[in-house]
């Protein structure tokens, strides 16, 4: 079973940022597209924003475009989400989640579609 650990989260205040990081355990990353889901308390999970297996193709969600951004470090086995003016409707559990296949715009954010899944890491945004 392959698995994943996020880390980066935390208490921010409003307009603050954080930078959340998804490593896998015992594989690489190189060869799959990344995606970030957000969950919070009696909600669906959502896509949150995506990144294909070359890094040439990103996807976000139009709530945090312009805000947040998806990046990966094929070197480093690690891919990113660096978030900055946060609002109180982005805290959530985040998971960063994996997946062979070739994400496109109609597609990338549907979480059946990702093989492989995070436990999460948790984002407050409170003053």
């Amino acid at each position: 079973q392959l698995q994943f650990v996020e880390s980066g989260g935390g208490l921010v205040q409003p307009g603050g940022s954080l930078r959340l990081s998804c490593a896998p355990f015992g594989f690489t990353l190189e060869d799959q597209s990344i995606g970030w889901f957000r969950q919070a308390p009696g909600e669906e999970r959502e896509g949150v924003s995506c990144i294909s297996s070359s890094g040439s193709n990103t996807y976000y969600a139009d709530s945090v475009k312009g805000r947040f951004t998806i990046s990966r470090d094929n070197a480093k086995n690690t891919v990113y989400l660096q978030m900055n003016s946060l609002k109180p409707e982005d805290a959530a559990t985040y998971y960063c989640a994996a997946q062979y296949g070739r994400p496109s715009l109609g597609n990338w954010h549907v979480p059946m579609r990702y093989d492989y899944w995070g436990q999460g890491t948790q984002v407050t945004v409170s003053s």
